[in-house]
């Protein structure tokens, strides 16, 4: 599928079709059932050609199968979401209840990941919080056996996706934030939220493709998740999802728009890409 937006912004990373599938692509890769992995690595292989494939036992954690919306997979967390709560507050060593299956987990983990159970990894000050932050999300259950990362550039151009997720440099965001609200009223059509970059990438971008005027999700501010795709790509990026509709909009939108004046041009030459 050939991309107005992916032309004019200089994209060198494939932008990421997401799609609900009940089939698995053939030449799709992915992660062993019940072994740990990150939806980063999958994310970033798809922006680099290759398609990825996801199930209910091969989402590679917890929070990964919530970022894809294979429903509330928290409850599968060492302790359940009490234990996700610690997590990703204070940690387990000041929870009395933790400290049997703080014991149980210590001896799998590597060191860094042994650390953030004990200590947390700190992205909320208390549990409390947390709880609120995991009330606060869409979670649902696609109806799909598989969400499926796909580079756009493989879509024929009769097919379509549920999110399309690109990975841009720091002027391609903003181009992406001012073309998203270009033909919009008001001034809020790119929402930040607190959120894993799976859940910025699938779960929350679902979500927005219920409204009539879906908004885009930027994303990639999760320091995991970025760390994870750093190591992958060796360069600094933030996502930016839109649904479908979003995208089919935005796509329309590019022809007389700023992306065709002289500033975008002089921005992309200052940063020798021009």
């Amino acid at each position: 599928m050939r991309s107005e937006m992916v032309e004019k912004l200089g994209m060198d990373l494939e932008p990421v079709a997401v799609r609900l599938m009940d089939e698995k692509p053939e030449d799709a890769k992915g992660f062993k059932p019940g072994k740990w992995g990150c939806v980063m690595f999958l994310l970033a292989g798809a922006a680099r050609g290759n398609v990825g494939a996801f199930d209910r036992e091969t989402y590679g954690c917890p929070g990964g199968g919530v970022g894809l919306a294979f429903g509330n997979r928290y409850v599968d967390f060492p302790g359940g979401e009490a234990g996700f709560c610690r997590y990703l507050s204070t940690g387990y060593a000041a929870w009395e209840e933790g400290k049997p299956i703080l014991e149980g987990v210590l001896p799998h983990l590597k060191n860094e990941q042994a650390d953030n159970f004990v200590h947390g990894e700190r992205y909320k000050r208390d549990p409390e919080l947390v709880r609120d932050f995991i009330n606060s999300l869409p979670i649902q259950d696609v109806a799909a056996e598989y969400v499926v990362f796909q580079p756009l550039s493989q879509m024929g151009e009769d097919e379509t996706a549920e999110v399309v997720v690109f990975l841009a440099d720091m002027d391609q965001f903003a181009a992406l934030n001012f073309l998203a609200n270009y033909a919009r009223p008001g001034l809020d059509a790119v929402r930040l939220p607190f959120a894993a970059g799976c859940q910025a990438s699938v779960l929350l971008p679902l979500e927005e493709a219920k409204s009539e005027n879906p908004r885009a999700v930027a994303g990639m501010t999760d320091i995991s998740a970025r760390v994870h795709l750093k190591r992958q790509l060796k360069r600094d990026v933030l996502s930016f999802a839109m649904p479908w509709s979003l995208f089919k909009e935005m796509e329309a939108n590019v022809p007389g728009s700023f992306l065709e004046r002289p500033n975008w041009s002089q921005l992309r030459e200052m940063a020798g890409k021009g």
